[in-house]
């Protein structure tokens, strides 16, 4: 049997337990049906703002995403090729990625507003500092001879070393913490749009708690359950097998 046809008897058996559960327990409003739900996500997609609501989250999130990849790998690439950076800023950011990024909301409201800047910050927080250290980890890891020999052949020791050598060689280091990055950084978005203005993800969810809605509650949750695996299968995924497979690091075979 294959691994797409046991997740789909899986999905089915689930879905029937869940309907038969909602029967005979009577959870009531409490916690939604799957008719209920399916009702919930065509009434959002067709009449509501669910799909505004998708979309504006994850231009939210792209856009942060985008950022602390850029910011993380640079900090990352400086707390593992000089020791007085690391001692001290590397020192810091340890400190601050045992921060949730959601207390960080009151001052970005206060910084930035009630808007899209307020959320975009605190996501790209939430992000950033995991990016960081994976990078400084996987750079810090490549085999002393790896760098000798770019070395030797001409690369020196600058941005041409960076993004020829050291990226490929910490690339399985990175990818992961890419993969935790993005799971952050939704939980960041959902929290920070829990709270500040604007059509989200997340202000549907608030709305959704206001009006008891459960069934809208749960069309959100698993919106960013698909996205979130979705995401992960179909790019992260790939982008790590085929990168893998162009440096040597696995091989072509199944």
């Amino acid at each position: 049997m294959s691994t797409a046809l046991r997740r789909s008897l899986f999905l089915i058996l689930l879905l029937i337990a869940w309907e038969a559960g909602y029967r005979i327990f009577d959870w009531g409003w409490k916690f939604p049906s799957v008719f209920q739900v399916l009702q919930a996500f065509y009434d959002g997609f067709v009449h509501g703002k669910l799909l505004e609501a998708t979309f504006e989250s994850v231009r939210r999130l792209l856009t942060s995403f985008v950022i602390s990849i850029a910011v993380g790998v640079t900090l990352g690439f400086l707390f593992a090729r000089y020791r007085i950076v690391d001692d001290t800023i590397g020192f810091l950011v340890v400190a601050l990625q045992t921060i949730p990024s959601i207390a960080w909301l009151p001052f970005s409201i206060i910084w930035f507003g009630m808007n899209d800047f307020s959320v975009i910050f605190i996501t790209t927080l939430g992000a950033t500092w995991t990016m960081a250290m994976s990078s400084r980890t996987g750079i810090k890891n490549i085999p002393t001879l790896y760098i000798k020999a770019a070395q030797t052949m001409g690369t020196g020791n600058g941005f041409k070393m960076f993004y020829q050598v050291m990226v490929p060689a910490a690339f399985p280091h990175m990818m992961t913490g890419v993969r935790v990055a993005w799971a952050f950084a939704w939980r960041a978005l959902v929290a920070g749009e829990l709270i500040a203005k604007g059509v989200g993800l997340g202000q549907l969810l608030q709305d959704g708690r206001n009006l008891a809605d459960t069934a809208l509650m749960l069309c959100i949750v698993i919106i960013i359950a698909v996205l979130g695996t979705l995401s992960d299968h179909f790019c992260f995924k790939r982008m790590e097998d085929k990168i893998l497979l162009r440096y040597g690091l696995a091989s072509s075979k199944k």
